[in-house]
């Protein structure tokens, strides 16, 4: 087997389970649906990509479908930057839709239901029906409008449509069973009057559908085959499929499919707000410079910021699609930039804190364009030149009077190498009268055969441009920002989390466009902010050359955990076993009992949905396979049941050669 097959996620099984029970192909439809209410963030990559992703999978088609049912809070603005996202992360949609386009038949429909005796008109206070509703212990009340007649439901329903009552006066309720264990079935809400102008349908209609009704038959005349959506909308399931059951028999023959809900556990980042309207908030209160801050979560900010659609598909890849609800360390995405920009971005120099270079021994006027290499990781990349002369920039970071053996970069007596160019001695300082250098002098030497330990970055003095870097860090310093309750959110703002810098760099970059992306050798990634101006470069920082957020833990956190705990933080469980296997067959007996006993540790935090696809790891990856069945006898041990996957699993380990993996599967 020359490549390994790639497992099938939960939601794959279920499509495949359709299929071979005689849904077609050719039936397939998906959907996103978002509400225009606020820009999209970077949890809304997961059901993005999973929509969107099984769309390519079957080649079925994709709705774009936007839930406008409250025109209070939504706005044109938003439509627009919500499709501009997805083309950016790379989608395509078959159909742009709005459940707008359906009140005239949500509304017939609600009228059907009314004289069906299944939906009335209650006009009652909303503190009222909320006492009247109940608790989760507790069974609900009726209304004393429940047993309208049919007639007087029909009056007062078109007369609230043709806005002869006030907000709040009346209200459609479908009547299903206010003692139900579900509260969500408990008669609720179908339409309520608001006097708002609509997006879309201006001011024609001042009733607007509830988004559990409109959702579900939304899907339904979409004919949708699979309404995939986050795991709060469970409870919801059986709400949606009430609807759905009734409105069946008024257009089944037009209509002949039926929509499958199904939930998957959303994307929870730490250190990270998922809420649009605590979003919006931070943009009302000026605490960010709008949805496309490159501080916010938003698909906009990310982009402005400098993140790749590549690294966000590979984050959203690496998270998986699970039934359980977890957090991911912000750090992981962060590990998807820095990897994907590692391939794509041109190396520059820049010199964000600089400090005066002299080289005492080079020619005053004489300078040099030195060939300096674009991309090691791209062989296609090729060079550029860059400008030398006797007076440079470097980081003030780099150079100490008096230092260790341990500090290998520039200091008095000390050699190191300049990037692509030559090896310098510090010779000597200048000092201002408080003491602070003003300048460094140096000799140079052509030898650049010379081994040494240190190299340095650089920007000639002469050549060199000016540029504003905007430092940007985290924007909360909570790891769980919003999950206090005697705390607000904002409490945990960060407030270093921008920091602007007169920088200077190299020549190469004076012609950059908004967008483009750059390594600052040593330092990090940047791209070009959209406030630039060929007069006046403006660069983002993306992400540093490695994760330096562990090192500003409290110290207290980090001697509670060891570099695997560490590692555990950055990586889901599964992920961090799956590395250990790799190396498991590898290593000497002492430490591939520590290594084993880690793997049974993190097994713990694994879900069945995380392991299963595992189970498919090919044959000459003997340590995945064993890693698998140490994860696999700890899930048993919890109460995983076992199925045909499980045995057909161990069947398979039992028949190798390996011994270590035959003896694993022979506990189980």
């Amino acid at each position: 087997m020359s490549e390994e097959k790639k497992s099938l996620n939960f939601i794959e099984h279920i499509i495949e389970e359709d299929l071979a029970n005689g849904m077609s192909t050719n039936d397939l439809r998906f959907r996103f649906p978002p509400e225009p209410n606020g820009y999209l963030h970077i949890g809304h990559t997961k059901a993005i990509g999973i929509s969107f992703g099984l769309g390519e999978k079957y080649n079925a088609p994709v709705n774009l479908r936007f839930d406008d049912t409250n025109p209070a809070k939504e706005e044109q603005e938003y439509v627009d930057a919500i499709k501009r996202d997805i083309k950016w992360l790379g989608y395509e949609w078959a159909n742009e839709l709005y459940s707008s386009d359906y009140f005239h038949k949500l509304y017939d429909w609600a009228v059907q239901l009314i004289k069906d005796g299944r939906a009335y008109v209650d006009s009652q206070s909303s503190e009222t029906m909320a006492e009247q509703k109940g608790t989760p212990t507790q069974p609900g009340v009726n209304s004393p409008y429940r047993d309208r007649s049919v007639a007087e439901n029909l009056d007062l329903f078109e007369r609230m449509k043709n806005g002869e009552f006030d907000e709040g006066e009346h209200i459609l309720r479908a009547k299903i069973d206010m003692q139900h264990p579900n509260m969500l079935m408990r008669d609720p809400i179908m339409y309520r009057i608001l006097k708002k102008h609509h997006h879309r349908t201006g001011n024609e209609w001042c009733i607007y559908p509830m988004y559990d009704w409109t959702h579900g038959e939304s899907d339904y005349i979409e004919q949708i085959s699979h309404s995939l959506c986050s795991l709060e909308f469970k409870p919801h399931r059986a709400l949606y499929d009430w609807f759905k059951s009734h409105v069946y028999n008024y257009a089944s023959e037009e209509l002949p499919m039926l929509p499958k809900q199904r939930e998957f556990a959303r994307l929870n980042l730490s250190y990270t707000i998922m809420s649009k309207r605590k979003l919006l908030r931070l943009v009302e209160e000026g605490h960010v410079s709008g949805w496309d801050d490159p501080r916010m979560p938003t698909i906009s900010g990310l982009r402005r910021r400098g993140y790749t659609p590549n690294s966000i598909r590979k984050f959203i890849e690496k998270v998986g699609v699970a039934k359980r609800e977890n957090v991911i360390d912000v750090s992981l995405l962060e590990f998807c930039v820095r990897e994907d920009l590692n391939q794509t971005a041109p190396r520059v120099m820049a010199v964000l804190d600089p400090v005066k270079l002299v080289i005492t021994n080079y020619p005053e006027d004489k300078e040099e364009w030195l060939d300096a290499e674009n991309n090691p990781e791209d062989d296609d990349a090729g060079s550029r030149k860059v400008p030398f002369s006797r007076e440079l920039y470097i980081e003030r970071v780099d150079f100490k009077e008096e230092a260790s053996n341990k500090f290998f970069r520039l200091k008095l007596g000390g050699e190191v190498r300049l990037k692509n160019a030559y090896i310098i001695k510090g010779e000597s300082v200048v000092k201002d009268s408080e003491g602070h250098i003003l300048e460094i002098h140096c000799t140079y030497t052509t030898d650049t055969e010379k081994k040494v330990k240190g190299t340095l970055h650089w920007v000639s003095i002469k050549h060199a441009i000016k540029a504003e870097v905007r430092e940007y860090d985290r924007l909360f310093m909570d790891e769980a920002p919003d999950s206090h309750q005697d705390k607000d959110f904002m409490t945990f703002l960060n407030p270093n989390s921008l920091k602007v810098i007169d920088a200077f760099v190299e020549p190469s970059l004076a012609n950059v466009k908004a967008g483009e992306r750059f390594q600052f050798q040593r330092i990090g990634y940047f791209n070009v902010d959209d406030d630039s101006k060929p007069e006046k470069l403006v660069f983002n920082k993306t992400v540093g050359l490695r994760d330096s957020w562990e090192k500003q833990k409290p110290k207290q956190a980090q001697n509670q955990t060891n570099k695997t705990s560490q590692a555990q933080q950055k990586r889901p469980a599964i992920e961090v076993i799956k590395q250990l296997g790799k190396k498991y067959t590898n290593l000497p007996e002492a430490k591939r009992e520590k290594s084993k006993a880690e793997i049974l540790k993190l097994a713990n935090e694994v879900s069945y949905e995380d392991l299963q696809p595992l189970f498919n790891t090919a044959a000459k990856k003997v340590g995945t396979r064993i890693a698998t069945m140490l994860t696999l006898s700890v899930l048993l041990k919890n109460g995983q049941d076992r199925n045909d996957d499980i045995n057909s699993f161990i069947e398979k380990a039992l028949e190798d050669k390996n011994e270590l993996l035959v003896s694993e599967a022979r506990t189980l």
